[in-house]
């Protein structure tokens, strides 16, 4: 029902997690479905150390971490779960789908932002747009008496 151990969970070239790592679990799940329901354990949960995970290269890890800090337990372990479908493999897939899509966020590094200078024409420009307000502007109230 669940992945082999021998599976890979492939996200890009560079990160392919092993299906060793994820422990999971079955659980009864909410919502529609009847007396189904009651009887099925449909609902799955992943549960997967992102803190020891060993395919996760150390800079993806870094990012998965502060930018998923609230999925994250204490011990560093990323629970997910699913319970989209009435059906269990279902759910399994969508499970590894939700951490391929998490981890597909991270994967690439964000340009670092270089901090530039606006150039003298950019001033010039922005200056002469804010005279040209206080002009128009000035034209609108009406004239003094000791004028």
């Amino acid at each position: 029902m669940f992945p082999d151990a021998s599976e890979m969970l492939d996200v890009s070239p560079r990160i392919r997690v092993s299906c060793r790592e994820f422990s999971w679990s079955a659980a009864r799940s909410s919502g529609p479905g009847g007396q189904n329901v009651n009887k099925v354990n449909s609902k799955v949960i992943l549960r997967w150390s992102v803190v020891q995970s060993a395919s996760l290269p150390d800079d993806v890890r870094a990012r998965f971490v502060a930018t998923y800090p609230r999925r994250i337990t204490i011990e560093g372990d990323l629970i997910l779960s699913s319970e989209r479908y009435r059906d269990q493999l279902k759910n399994v897939t969508d499970c590894l789908d939700k951490l391929r899509e998490l981890l597909l966020a991270v994967a690439i590094a964000p340009k670092a932002r270089r901090a530039v200078k606006p150039t003298k024409a950019s001033k010039r420009r922005r200056l002469a747009n804010k005279r040209e307000r206080t002009e128009t502007k000035a034209r609108r109230r009406p004239p003094r008496l000791d004028d």
